[in-house]
């Protein structure tokens, strides 16, 4: 762990909103290994998350509350003396959007301006890293998506995406606030409960033995992101706003730059857990859904001198053995199987 503290996180207050999703979780662990003073806000208890079950939430300062209380914000900035800001805290589900739209757009836009506003205020707040997504793009016929191409989303999620981007940057233009934004391909990961997710649910169907089941017809197209790279790109981010006050109100893409169809994602867990008998049940039911989608990440590689850590396969496979240890399968594939994939 000693090699991991860098002087630039070692004792730095930070503050994460959205501790308990997928990112935030191992965000939080990247930074209490690195040293800092990790403040995070919980809204809803889950014990499952990987927060809590992996026991970072005793070595941390946890707040109850929700993102649209700006005068919580404001204590928890001024009281933790806050320095650098994680914002994630959004609901993160496209067909939850479309199912409850007013409540995503109460979480993810409104949430956005409270949280800034309350940076804006701090005497303490010197960076700002927001955090945005590929579908605040909305739907484009030029490919791969570049950080100039319009947000234009038009579902509810997709809008909601659009909008906290767009009020990030209005802060930094108008208040010169020192925020960045993060705009990410799918990000996946062990510790992702949100199983109607390809990636989760597949893997939870194939450690089931069942069938596991798509909602599209299979073709949509996506980044997929492996969360451990995720949250590397988030500190690198914070680092290099740190280092050049210029960044503030730039937006960069992070992606491993290889789409894929929602179905050979599907097809290669598949074949790495040797379960190719297992054939995809194929709804083609899902509505609201941008059809293709991947990000251009050259800007952050020149201008962050960033790169991914890990290839799909090996996302896939670190991903499959957090899900076996957490789902409790011991031997979840027969050995010939195993042989097979190596």
């Amino acid at each position: 762990m000693e090699g991991l503290v860098r002087p630039f996180w070692r004792d730095r207050p930070v503050f994460v909103t959205g501790g308990t999703g997928l990112l935030g979780g191992w965000l939080i662990r990247g930074l209490q290994e690195r040293g800092a003073e990790v403040v995070t806000l919980v809204r809803d208890w889950i014990p499952q998350s990987e927060l809590c079950r992996s026991g970072l939430l005793e070595k941390i300062c946890v707040v109850r509350g929700e993102l649209q209380d700006q005068a919580l914000l404001e204590r928890i900035l001024g009281e933790y003396e806050i320095r650098t800001v994680f914002h994630l805290g959004a609901q993160a589900i496209v067909p939850i959007g479309n199912r409850n739209p007013v409540s995503t757009f109460e979480s993810n836009i409104r949430g956005t301006w409270c949280l800034l506003e309350s940076c804006r205020r701090s005497p303490t707040v010197r960076e700002i890293v927001a955090a945005s997504s590929d579908k605040a793009y909305g739907s484009h016929t030029e490919l791969p998506y570049r950080e100039d191409a319009p947000l234009r989303g038009l579902h509810p999620y997709d809008v909601s995406k659009s909008c906290a981007d767009l009020i990030a940057q209005s802060y930094a233009a108008t208040f010169g606030l020192p925020v960045v934004v993060a705009r990410c391909g799918n990000l996946y990961g062990g510790g992702d409960l949100n199983w109607s997710r390809i990636i989760p649910g597949t893997i939870r169907s194939v450690l089931h033995e069942e069938r596991p089941v798509i909602r599209s017809d299979g073709v949509p197209t996506r980044d997929y992101f492996y969360v451990e790279d995720g949250s590397a790109a988030y500190l690198r981010l914070a680092e290099a706003l740190a280092e050049d006050r210029d960044l503030k109100g730039e937006a960069f893409n992070f992606s491993n730059e290889q789409p894929l169809s929602v179905l050979q994602v599907t097809q290669e867990i598949l074949r790495l857990t040797g379960r190719m008998d297992l054939k995809p049940v194929i709804l083609n039911e899902a509505s609201g859904e941008i059809l293709h989608q991947y990000l251009d990440a050259r800007k952050a590689r020149e201008r962050l001198h960033w790169e991914p850590g890990y290839s799909l396969q090996e996302g896939l496979k670190e991903t499959i053995a957090w899900y076996q240890e957490f789902l409790g399968r011991r031997d979840p594939w027969p050995t010939e199987r195993v042989k097979a994939v190596r």
